[in-house]
């Protein structure tokens, strides 16, 4: 019998292509689930009404939240400064719902970069920006850099013992690369920090109390994995904890 290939619906971003608006996931995302998590790529467009949010993820087997260089306004974590440019406002608004959608339907819920972030202030959590502090310059590449560069720049974090992240990855320590401005200030309730890096930057949380995992990670594993094991791992964990949920149509098992 194959291996069941279950459904990740991975939030899209809004960009405006040809002088309109129109959404958008990064290949490398889609690519990372279907070789890696073994799973199928469904891109959740994020210019839907939120109220919609339930009935997508009902249709879905987990969710990932990818990263994303706009930046969540601070208005949705209860903060009056003024937001960095970019911002995606529908971004903001859908991953709300679709991070509460998700784990009231009980189903897996995954982040990176951005996505780590939107969970935190989607449970109550807040964010800071790192421009605003010297904790800044090991997070993030100089601004000139090209994308080789950028995402080849990274830093080590410290793995907390007994935490998903080191039940899967099996090191007390990982290097990873590392492109955010934002970044966890206050934890959201629920949430238990699984990594810290320079600075005692949050790197990956977990839910403690949800009916199926909740995990995120503040470096992009999805940027050119082979090679490091950690980075496969999360992909795997997600792949894993998708099939948990899989239920197949009746009759649409294939055997061979």
């Amino acid at each position: 019998m194959l291996k069941h290939r279950p459904v990740v619906g991975v939030i899209a971003c809004g960009r405006m292509v040809e002088g309109e608006p129109a959404q958008a996931v990064k290949h490398r995302y889609l690519e990372a689930i279907e070789r890696h998590a073994e799973a199928v790529p469904l891109i959740v467009p994020s210019n839907q009404d939120p109220a919609h949010a339930a009935d997508i993820v009902a249709r879905l087997d987990a969710v990932l939240l990818t990263g994303s260089n706009s930046n969540i306004d601070p208005r949705h974590y209860g903060s009056t400064a003024g937001g960095a440019a970019p911002v995606d406002d529908g971004r903001d608004l859908m991953s709300q719902a679709v991070i509460h959608a998700a784990i009231t339907a009980a189903k897996p819920l995954f982040g990176i970069c951005r996505g780590l972030q939107e969970i935190n202030v989607a449970l109550g959590g807040t964010l800071r920006d790192l421009r605003d502090s010297k904790e800044h310059g090991p997070h993030h590449a100089p601004d000139d850099a090209g994308l080789e560069a950028m995402f080849g720049f990274g830093h080590t974090i410290k793995v907390m013992a007994n935490g998903i992240l080191h039940r899967y990855a099996g090191a007390d320590e990982l290097a990873v690369n590392s492109v955010h401005f934002q970044a966890i200030d206050r934890l959201a309730e629920g949430l238990v920090v699984n990594a810290t890096g320079p600075g005692n930057v949050v790197e990956a949380v977990a839910a403690t109390h949800t009916p199926a995992p909740v995990f995120a990670v503040q470096w992009h594993p999805e940027w050119r994995p082979d090679g490091r094991d950690h980075d496969l791992a999360y992909w795997h964990y997600l792949g894993e904890a998708a099939r948990a949920r899989y239920m197949p149509a009746p009759g649409s098992e294939t055997t061979q």
